[in-house]
């Protein structure tokens, strides 16, 4: 199936800068893919600390239950990534084959299998023979490289249109440090995570409780603040690690911290975006903002509900300024709203107000805003303070096109 990459993917790449201590490699493994990378190791030279989140999803694939089983010892020596095949829906045999996954890493690289960390992306319910994984391991470890960040991009896409990469730079003690990630990510995305992966790398020595506490937060407004299609992955994974030869920081309070978490939440909302821009068939951005609800909890319920509407994104992919099916999707929500109370912007341009259309309402306007690539629109509950954004995308002919094709 022949992809076109998304009219929204970003016009250049960022030059990922060296991390001393990591590496990385991508091989083609033949999972699935012929012809291309699609078997992703990423090795410590020493075990890095190291932090998770993972899917909502009351059906896990077997490596995000191999990931909780061994998160709490908060060290991690390689991971090992694979795409064409999620090992989701597998029964006994994705336990077989994440086992057989983390030994053949673990003996080449000579440590416990709780220290190898594993992530798979892609068809759902398809046994993964991993019964060979040791010569694949093998051949990627011997082409580790502290270059590598561009092609594990590439390696770990499935219906991506693009890579996905993200680095940030900050300086703590008059010491400069960085974050390097990379995420893949395109249909199956909702605020749950997603069917997305995403590995984020930092050299600064972070105490994985601390990491633990920082990524859950942020994602809250990051990764899990985006919906493409609703659909919520069995495989959602996000890992942070970090290593360095600082002392580790091990207080969530201390001004080191107050600097990372910036670059850090800097770099997860710079990924997440980049997944809405290549939703499946994608042609525009969408910021969808509440404000006035009765919580915080209610505003992003009553968000999710219009990001999620099938009504607004095909409107918003037709380019119609359709506020009535923003009404139909905050009515439907199930939280606290009054209908003559509701405010309703596009841009910068009031549409509704007090339960109706406002008389100086321009049609003509209202279009050019909705002919953007990227589009704001702002709903007031008028009932209290609570407020919440969520990050979305059209809907358009494509996505039906793609899922149509896709093996699932």
């Amino acid at each position: 199936m022949s992809v076109k990459i998304s009219p929204l993917a970003p016009t250049s790449y960022p030059e990922m800068p060296i991390l001393a201590g990591v590496r990385l490699a991508s091989i083609e493994a033949g999972i699935k893919y012929q012809g291309r990378k699609d078997l992703c190791l990423i090795a410590f030279d020493k075990p890095a600390q190291i932090a998770g989140v993972f899917t909502k999803s009351k059906c896990p694939s077997a490596p995000v239950d191999w990931c909780r089983k061994h998160l709490s010892k908060g060290r991690a020596k390689a991971i090992v990534i694979n795409s064409g095949n999620a090992n989701a829906f597998t029964g006994h045999k994705g336990v077989i084959a994440t086992k057989q996954t983390a030994n053949a890493a673990a003996k080449v690289l000579d440590c416990e299998e709780e220290a190898i960390f594993l992530a798979s992306t892609g068809v759902i319910g398809e046994p993964l023979d991993a019964s060979d994984f040791e010569n694949k391991i093998t051949k990627a470890y011997s082409k580790l490289s502290n270059e590598g960040w561009h092609e594990a991009a590439q390696a770990i896409m499935t219906t991506d249109t693009y890579p996905k990469l993200a680095t940030k730079a900050f300086a703590i003690d008059g010491k400069q440090y960085h974050i390097n990630a990379i995420a893949k990510g395109s249909g199956m995305i909702a605020p749950d995570m997603a069917t997305m992966l995403s590995f984020i790398v930092t050299d600064l020595s972070v105490e994985h409780t601390v990491l633990q506490k920082l990524l859950s937060r942020y994602t809250k407004s990051t990764f899990n603040a985006v919906t493409v299609d609703s659909d919520t992955s069995t495989s959602d994974s996000v890992l942070l690690m970090s290593f360095g030869d600082n002392d580790t920081i091990a207080d969530i309070k201390s001004l080191q911290i107050k600097t990372f978490k910036k670059a850090l939440r800097a770099v997860m909302r710079e990924l997440s975006m980049l997944l809405v821009r290549d939703g499946e068939g994608a042609t525009k951005q969408v910021c969808i903002k509440v404000t006035g609800a009765t919580s915080k909890q209610s505003a992003r319920k009553i968000a999710k509900a219009i990001a999620d509407s099938p009504l607004v994104k095909t409107a918003i992919a037709g380019e119609d300024a359709n506020w009535g099916r923003i009404v139909m999707a905050v009515g439907k929500a199930g939280e606290p709203a009054e209908r003559d109370l509701l405010t309703i912007s596009f841009g910068d341009i009031m549409v509704a107000q007090n339960g109706e259309r406002v008389p100086d309402y321009s049609e003509e306007a209202t279009s050019k805003i909705m002919q953007a690539d990227e589009i704001d629109i702002s709903i007031d509950i008028g009932l209290g303070k609570g407020k919440a954004k969520v990050w979305t995308c059209d809907l358009t002919k494509e996505y039906v096109a793609i899922n149509g094709d896709y093996r699932s």
